[in-house]
């Protein structure tokens, strides 16, 4: 009670300015210490890929200065109050301490899920804390206790499992790895973080797998499945609990017009059913509710730069990027109290939540970061202790499929051939969420100490009998006892590995280097060589084509940096018996055909539980192929180890399709068919991009531009520091079928005026959702084109869909995207049969 009368005391004597600002955190890219002076930020957090002074390897004292400089602008906030209120730091440390150079990174979720072990999930926590104190950090955006049902969805290798039993004891381990043990935990002491739950509620359920979208589910369902890791890691002392993207739509009030105010029926982030009435007043959680990345601009009656509906509906803390996003919330979230739309009673419950957190957390009591215990020791980031606990967390993350004739372990005297097409990539063990938002842009020199597969086999068996051919090339049948064939998933984040819908599990299908890891384990069959198959992903996919053509196969989904923890089971010890058993276990179903998308476990607490999908379709397509819990070890019967022959699911002939004869219009002289957006990372929900005035956001500025009449032109300027897009959408949202223009061999044609030359890489992409597809790299080309003048472009529509772009269902025809700067207007954009 006495902490608490010294908060009411505190929040008495505060302004209303002083208020607001701390219920606001800005990015780091997007705010100054001046500024959080001035506006009296309660918090600021780093996203993903922000570093001080834009220094990827910035270390551990780097980041400290860059803390304390926060942490003295906050001080300086109340000089000359009669209170002080300390300064929080948040980031995003998800698989260990992953936006800082040279820290220890751990399995992804979904490995952790498998490897079965809360203890050592715990472990992992307790070491995650010390590596952010080492950075002079207090917050940390994790565990994700999300329960993931459909694995199209990006977010998918964020969950521990399918299973809320599992998602329960890990988020409650986890919590008290980072806080410590108790109410509170341990949340004073220098090597503690303050942690948070997300996404609250149901983000893993979404209708299709759809990012963002709806959990169209009963009540029951979204309390028994999505929110078995609130009840156990808020009974285990979370502190902050992070609101979701998505949405619930329960079926008994859904209709496809979500109503702000229907409790039952909208943005999470704007339901003060699901926000103040249920986790808040029945559940009790009395610390902070806080929105994800600008999440506030996409609930009903909110933008980007009003939160005023979300303040009323128990947003406690906006997580706001852009700072005119942030400078327009201050000022308007004030007036609205004003005005009497926001009751000042709603704001005062908000600071008391983030002042009890402080207080719990001995903000008060701590110094500024660089002078904390562990403050600025590089030593501690990757220090060896904990180096060897994310060695363990991999060997105890895979999952052996099959093992036929006993092949593994392997002995550290073969001839090893090492290929396919994650043999030596580092960012297919890493995934999204390290050191940067997609995890595409790194590589070893960004990870010390890393290794790849290839490196780990190599330490092994040694140089001489390692051999690296990822083409094949050198090979000759008896130059190697085995390979190893290393094949996975790029590394993706959220909306950008989300698979749409219509989109087949069929791994070999989803990108062209897929496909090159089949026509690999086919040759090798050919050559008679026996095959381990490593299968890097952070979902399960339809692989059984690749699991017939192998001899051993292992799941080992995102394993982090380091890949000696795989060869320390594939290998025997020198008297050839196995180091290390396979102890993983499937935390999820594997899929039997390449629709299966939403195989799950029924919980024993849930007998009766199916999934819609289920019901509607009672053929079998949602049996597994291995079920939850499979797994083999070194002493499973030679019975179990071989698999056999697994039938395929039905093959399909590729439909034969008519070639394209008649050009397609995107924006053309006689009219504009599309609806065009602009949108950035700092603003997922996007602009209205208009023909006829200009259109100003942080990250692209568009305007009218003439090429045969006023406004039949678009001009779009990229200004750089972010990732900017221009896109043209379908105004119904409905994908075409534009394959037969690949069948022509056709290509994407438009005219560019170059106003100044691109600075870094700019791409030109289709694709059926905002932007998961990749795009091809036009800067070379327009670094060609004279300025000021008309010419024309032209991209070959085989080379999209050979890089993975989705023909079939196309609702954005036409993007451009880059992060670096460029000037450019362009007309007459057309999809044509045949190439130029």
């Amino acid at each position: 009670m006495e902490s608490e009368d010294r908060i009411g005391r505190i929040v008495a004597q505060m302004t209303l300015s002083e208020k607001v600002g701390q219920m606001i955190q800005p990015e780091l890219k997007e705010v100054t210490p001046e500024e959080a002076t001035a506006y009296k930020f309660g918090s600021v957090l780093n996203g993903a890929g922000v570093f001080p002074g834009g220094n990827r390897h910035a270390s551990a004292a780097e980041w400290v200065a860059t803390t304390d400089a926060f942490w003295n602008a906050a001080e300086r906030a109340y000089a000359d109050r009669p209170f002080r209120i300390p300064f929080m730091w948040a980031t995003d440390a998800v698989h260990g301490h992953n936006n800082v150079f040279g820290a220890t990174l751990f399995p992804h979720n979904i490995g952790l899920g498998a490897a079965g072990d809360a203890d050592l999930v715990r472990r992992i926590g307790r070491a995650t804390a010390r590596e952010i104190a080492a950075t002079g950090m207090d917050w940390t955006f994790a565990p994700n206790v999300a329960t993931p049902r459909d694995y199209r969805w990006g977010r998918y290798y964020e969950g521990y499992s399918e299973d809320p039993e599992i998602v329960a004891a890990y988020s409650a381990a986890m919590v008290e790895g980072l806080q410590g043990e108790g109410p509170a935990g341990q949340l004073g002491h220098d090597d503690r973080v303050i942690a948070c739950l997300k996404h609250w509620i149901g983000d893993g359920g979404t209708a299709f797998g759809v990012d963002r979208g709806d959990c169209r589910s009963s009540e029951d369902i979204l309390r028994n499945i999505h929110a078995a890791g609130y009840f156990s890691g808020l009974a285990a002392g979370a502190q902050s609990v992070m609101a979701s993207f998505s949405g619930w739509a329960n079926p008994l009030n859904y209709d496809h017009s979500p109503d702000p105010e229907c409790p039952y029926n909208g943005k999470i982030s704007g339901s003060r059913y699901l926000l103040t009435d249920v986790l808040k007043d029945i559940m009790g959680f009395d610390g902070i509710v806080l929105t994800d990345w600008d999440a506030h601009g996409e609930v009903p009656r909110c933008t980007l730069g009003d939160a005023g509906y979300c303040i009323n509906a128990g947003v406690d803390v906006l997580m706001v990027a852009a700072r005119a996003s942030w400078r327009s919330i201050h000022a308007l979230t004030q007036q609205q109290v004003r005005d009497g739309l926001i009751p000042i009673g709603r704001i005062d419950d908000a600071v008391t939540r983030i002042l009890r957190v402080k207080m719990r957390a001995r903000l008060w009591d701590k110094p500024r970061p660089g002078e904390r215990a562990l403050a600025g020791h590089s030593d501690v980031l990757g220090c060896a202790e904990h180096r060897a606990i994310a060695r363990e967390a991999v060997r105890k993350s895979l999952v052996l499929l099959k093992n036929s004739g006993g092949l593994l372990p392997l002995s550290p005297r073969s001839h090893i051939l090492v290929t396919g097409s994650g043999a030596n990539d580092i960012r297919k063990q890493t995934g999204g969420w390290t050191l940067s938002w997609q995890g595409t842009d790194v590589g070893l020199q960004d990870l010390p100490g890393a290794s790849t597969i290839a490196m780990a086999v190599r330490e092994v068996v040694g140089t001489d009998r390692c051999i690296l051919d990822p083409e094949l090339r050198s090979i000759e049948r008896g130059r190697c006892d085995a390979a190893i064939v290393v094949i996975g998933e790029d590394s993706y984040a959220e909306m950008r590995g989300t698979l749409r819908p219509w989109r087949s599990l069929e791994y070999s299908r989803l990108k062209k280097s897929y496909a090159g890891d089949l026509r690999t384990l086919r040759e090798l069959r050919r050559l008679g060589i026996p095959v381990v198959t490593i299968f890097l992903s952070g979902r399960p996919l339809y692989v059984t084509k690749e699991i017939n053509l192998s001899d051993a196969f292992l799941s080992a989904w995102l394993p982090g940096s380091d890949a000696a923890g795989i060869a320390d089971v594939l290998f025997a010890a020198e008297d050839g018996r196995p180091k290390y058993d396979f102890v993983g276990r499937l935390s999820v179903s594997w899929p039997r055909t390449k629709h299966s998308s939403a195989i799950n476990r029924a919980p024993r607490h849930m007998p009766a539980f199916v999934t819609p999908e289920e019901e509607q379709d009672p053929s079998g397509i949602h049996a597994p192929l291995f079920a939850y819990g499979y797994g083999l070890g070194y002493r499973s019967s030679p019975a179990e180890r071989d698999v056999g022959q697994i039938p395929l699911d039905r093959d399909e002939a590729d439909e034969a399709i008519a070639p394209a004869e008649a050009p397609f219009d995107v924006l053309s002289s006689p009219g504009n068919p599309f609806r065009w957006r602009m949108t950035g990372d700092n603003m997922w929900s996007g602009e209205e991009v208009s023909f006829a005035e200009p259109v100003d956001t942080p990250a692209v500025h568009t305007g009218p531009e003439c090429h045969l009449r006023a406004g039949d032109a678009l001009r779009m300027r990229f200004k750089g520091g972010m990732a900017g897009l221009v896109y043209a959408r379908a105004a119904d949202g409905a994908p075409r079928d534009l394959r037969a223009y690949a069948a022509a061999d056709g290509s994407i044609i438009c005219l560019v005026k170059l106003f100044a030359a691109p600075e870094a890489p700019l791409y030109m992409a289709c694709h059926d959702d905002y932007p998961s597809q990749p795009g091809i790299d036009i800067a070379a080309a327009l670094r060609a084109m004279p300025l000021g003048e008309w010419s024309p472009l032209s991209v070959r529509i085989r080379d999209l869909a050979e890089i993975g772009s989705d023909l079939e269902h196309v609702d954005t025809p036409f993007m451009l995207y880059s992060e670096g700067r460029a000037d450019l207007a362009v007309a007459e954009i057309r999809w044509i049969p045949g190439t130029v």
